[in-house]
């Protein structure tokens, strides 16, 4: 790996399957985030070593810089048209492989490169399989312009779930609103637990002033665990997802 410090060996496991996946002169959407970061080392290894003839898009700035200063080419989604595969982190991943994304707060990029790829692949750590989403506070992206009306309109749309006695907090870079790649503010909702995703994000939907919201919901084709030990569990859509087992193996190191 090009940085000094060692990777985390489940982080590590889940990208070097992940990459394992690329061909010669596919189309990729590379993520971002901890477990992105380490997945693009990894590529940019095997394309130097073999060369590969890639088309790469970026779904933030630092993903971007951090792909070419490795010897990645990146381009717009619009020059590529469309992508083969997207590789990509995820902070939840529940049993119908249904996602939180957005920790990085990248998620309205990381949303479009993900819908307009044949393929998405998660790769992630044992920590962040789930039963229930919800746990990991969920980003939304929200307009500078009228931030605080949207604020109280999401309230409402909590409140019509049940949900509305949970914190809706304005994410913070030290002392300063965090401003997303695109200028936009991102609140935090802390959930707890999401008992219905699908309701939620067509709520969301409907508040003038949000952007996007960090539920990735059916886009998710296959998510790479990593293990400490190295190995890895795929995960389909239509596999029995045994969270306990997984968040018991990290636990105790296997």
């Amino acid at each position: 790996m090009s940085q000094s410090s060692q990777p985390d060996p489940a982080k590590l496991a889940a990208s070097r399957a992940a990459v394992a996946l690329v061909e010669d002169g596919m189309r990729l959407g590379l993520g971002t985030g901890s477990t992105a970061s380490i997945m693009v080392q990894v590529l940019a290894e095997r394309v130097k070593a073999e060369g590969l003839s890639l088309r790469c898009a970026a779904t933030s700035k630092a993903t971007a810089e951090l792909a070419e200063s490795l010897g990645i080419g990146i381009e717009t989604l619009d020059q590529i048209g469309w992508l083969d595969l997207t590789i990509d982190g995820a902070d939840e991943v529940d049993p119908d492989l249904h996602l939180i994304k957005g920790g990085g707060g990248a998620h309205l990029r990381e949303k479009i490169v993900a819908a307009a790829s044949d393929r998405m692949v998660v790769i992630a750590d044992p920590g962040k399989v789930v039963d229930q989403l919800g746990a990991f506070p969920l980003p939304v992206e929200v307009l500078q312009f009228g931030f605080e009306s949207s604020r109280k309109l999401i309230r409402h749309v909590l409140d019509g779930q049940g949900l509305g006695a949970h914190d809706v907090l304005q994410r913070l870079r030290g002392s300063e609103p965090w401003v997303t790649d695109e200028g936009n503010f991102i609140l935090d909702l802390h959930l707890g637990a999401i008992d219905d995703p699908v309701a939620l994000a067509r709520g969301l939907a409907t508040v003038p002033g949000v952007v996007e919201h960090g539920l990735f919901l059916g886009m998710c084709d296959l998510a790479i665990i990593g293990k400490p030990d190295g190995g890895v569990v795929e995960l389909n859509r239509d596999a029995d997802l045994d969270a306990d087992l997984l968040a018991g193996e990290a636990e105790a190191g296997l």
